[in-house]
């Protein structure tokens, strides 16, 4: 499958379709001069490149280096000098033209494919996996080839697999890895949709097969990211404008809202539930058995008993979804219940133990309060009588609501906690720290500051009053911590848990 070769003047007229011109004045250029390549990096562009200068660190100099390298015109909120005689295709919202522009260029993938797209404060990563585990399944019954994901963890198109960089791609990269993904034969596609995503048009010109919608609680509030938690709810409910089906939660706050605007825009809705007995998918005794959660499951199409081998009481949230979206695909429930028994996430909830069994160590990727708290009031109903330790941080310069969330969190849940580094980025751990003491105090407790993260899990384990419990939250399966000179390798809480357990074994 070959990606498409247009003219400037089709891209010119979608354009104006959609009303993005800034002027009416006609473009001095050859609109029928084929577009090699649409780009938004300077580094990338060959000749005959339509060049999108995006971005509120866009320099000017980008512009004359991606001229130089062969592109032949650009699209920009303003005309740059170092444009030259450049023809300039000046638009409204250079946010909204990039998504056009790139689902163009690559030929409208999402047309051929069935997309999952996901949005919540928390679960969306587990959700994701566990959708694709039963896809993968059911394609398997067929001798279809396993389908793609798009996800915090991990980037698999078919063509391309490797670490993701963020929730959701840029345009141009989110339209190349759906072209992937077509051209690959991997027809299904599962995707978190970040609410930056939706608000800043990433995602535009994808058609959602079904949009899931998990739960809404506060997250990403900042200058730098949602003004206000309106903004932040209002963008996560763009996601069914441009979705067939939803699959949507009743339990979550809002839920009405939510319904109100996934049947606005969707032609179907598929509702799921552990309280209301209305809900398309429904469960009922809900019970912890061993390290999994057993459960009692209606759907239109059966009603059996389940078991979801992932620990953690909250994980039902996602294994409901991922129920729903088997059922508008129309996947047989044998296939659901084998994927749900073994369902694994990487980073997500990863248990271990010490050899005497007086030490468990959970490892998430629990990164705001909504899915703190969640983890933690898990943890309680799970070890009883256990001490309960929690270790975590918050990112720099972003998200600063994380503190106070993940703050109330800690101190309604704990009994000890332990503060140290998670992307820090450009402030310094203990400054990040000491904002997050100021909602421990509230709660009378005093949270120990251990910067260096490695050292912080191995007291967190070592210095732990047994039996316990210990919670490593907001890493994961991560690789890399954000610091101020960018990312550096890091070793992941799972591999230091063990480490800090055989020295804990040793010591018995």
């Amino acid at each position: 499958m070959e990606r498409p070769i247009l003219p400037l003047g089709d891209y010119y007229q979608l354009l104006i379709k959609h009303g993005l011109l800034a002027n009416q004045t006609p473009l001095k250029a050859n609109l029928a001069q084929p577009v090699a390549l649409v780009s938004c990096d300077s580094q990338k562009v060959v000749p005959g490149t339509l060049f999108l200068c995006k971005g509120k660190a866009f320099k000017g100099q980008y512009l004359a280096q991606a001229l130089e390298r062969g592109a032949f015109a650009y699209v920009s909120e303003q005309v740059y000098p170092e444009g030259g005689a450049a023809p300039c295709i000046r638009v409204t919202d250079i946010r909204a033209a990039m998504g056009l522009l790139a689902d163009l260029a690559y030929g409208h993938p999402s047309g051929g494919l069935t997309i999952t797209g996901i949005t919540g404060t928390k679960g969306k990563t587990t959700a994701a996996y566990y959708i694709k585990s039963i896809l993968d399944a059911w394609l398997a019954t067929q001798g279809h080839r396993e389908s793609a994901i798009l996800s915090t963890i991990v980037t698999d198109d078919g063509v391309e697999r490797r670490p993701a960089k963020l929730t959701t791609p840029e345009p141009l990269d989110l339209q190349r890895h759906l072209f992937h993904a077509r051209s690959s034969g991997a027809d299904y596609v599962t995707m978190e949709c970040s609410s930056q995503a939706l608000k800043y048009g990433r995602v535009i010109g994808v058609d959602l097969s079904c949009a899931v919608f998990l739960n809404i609680g506060e997250d990403h509030i900042s200058p730098n990211e949602h003004p206000d938690w309106a903004d932040y709810f209002a963008s996560k409910l763009l996601i069914f404008r441009q979705a067939r089906t939803a699959c949507i939660n009743l339990d979550c706050d809002h839920a009405r809202e939510v319904h109100d605007a996934a049947s606005a825009s969707c032609a179907q809705v598929v509702t799921f539930s552990q309280k209301d007995p209305s809900a398309t998918v429904y469960a009922t005794n809900v019970h912890k058995v061993g390290s999994t959660t057993a459960f009692h499951l209606r759907t239109p199409s059966y009603e059996r008993d389940m078991v979801l081998g992932m620990p953690g009481l909250f994980n039902l949230e996602n294994a409901l979804a991922a129920v729903g979206v088997a059922e508008l695909y129309g996947i047989p429930g044998d296939i659901v219940a084998d994927c749900l028994a073994r369902a694994a996430v990487p980073g997500r909830m990863e248990h271990y133990t010490s050899a005497n069994g007086e030490v468990s160590v959970i490892v998430d990727y629990a990164h705001n309060g909504m899915s703190l708290e969640a983890l933690l009031r898990s943890a309680r109903a799970e070890y009883p009588g256990r001490e309960l330790t929690v270790l975590f941080g918050c990112t720099g310069g972003k998200g600063l609501d994380r503190r106070e969330g993940m703050g109330n969190a800690a101190g309604a849940w704990a009994d000890r906690i332990l503060l140290t580094e998670d992307d820090p980025g450009p402030e310094e751990v203990v400054d990040i720290c000491a904002d997050i003491q100021g909602y421990l105090d509230h709660y009378g407790k005093v949270g120990t500051v251990i910067p260096d993260r490695p050292e912080a899990v191995f007291r967190a384990v070592l210095e732990c009053h047994t039996p316990a419990v210990v919670v490593l939250a907001g890493k994961g399966c991560e690789m890399e911590q954000k610091r101020k000179n960018g990312p550096e390798p890091c070793v992941p809480d799972g591999l230091l848990a063990q480490k800090a357990l055989a020295e804990y074994d040793k010591r018995q």
